[in-house]
């Protein structure tokens, strides 16, 4: 795997300089106005977004970017990233680290997530993009551990955490962002420490 880091600075969007990293096929890195569409487009599949609360309007979605971009800044540079395919160039999601803004029972802890358009599915760009994530939040960024959470139906991302080698707290936990009878409110955690990581 590459390990080469870039920085890049986003123009017209606060100044913040976002850690850009490589892999063999993907850019993780800032976002560009052109993703908004794209980005828009796979957060209104309700393919994509079976297990979120619900699509997002073209507003959410906006506003779901702009929060990363603040992000960046506020985290020193790292965050959800826009996923790129080096070889065409194509935007065809986000992978990232975050720290939510709301209290977790297991808080405070930093996060991995990953929103790919379908037609990416199933080609191994989730797995080799959180991989090098892994390594710069345990060599880079100094984390102890990483964990990533989904709700308790969602059999393909829990099946993407254990490949990762992520391992999975045996309760399970009420998301606190989602009202009491919301059917996803029951979330699964999985856990990755920078001693297991290999």
């Amino acid at each position: 795997m590459i390990n080469q880091k870039r920085k890049a600075t986003l123009d017209n969007q606060g100044g913040a300089v976002v850690v850009e990293l490589e892999t063999e096929r993907l850019w993780l890195r800032a976002w560009k106005a052109e993703d908004r569409e794209p980005f828009f487009r796979l957060s209104s599949n309700p393919d994509v977004m079976e297990f979120f609360p619900d699509i997002l309007t073209k507003a959410q979605s906006d506003t779901f970017i702009d929060n990363c971009i603040r992000k960046f800044e506020t985290q020193g540079g790292w965050g959800l990233w826009a996923v790129e395919l080096k070889q065409s160039g194509e935007f065809i999601g986000s992978v990232g680290l975050n720290v939510p803004n709301i209290k977790f029972p297991f808080s405070p802890f930093v996060e991995i997530g990953w929103r790919l358009d379908k037609p990416f599915w199933g080609q191994g760009y989730t797995y080799e993009a959180a991989r090098r994530i892994f390594d710069f939040a345990f060599t880079e960024i100094g984390l102890e551990e990483v964990v990533a959470f989904t709700t308790v139906s969602n059999y393909r991302s829990e099946s993407a955490m254990k490949k990762l080698g992520m391992v999975r707290d045996e309760k399970t936990f009420l998301h606190p962002g989602l009202e009491e009878n919301h059917p996803l409110r029951e979330h699964v955690l999985y856990r990755l420490r920078r001693s297991d990581f290999v």
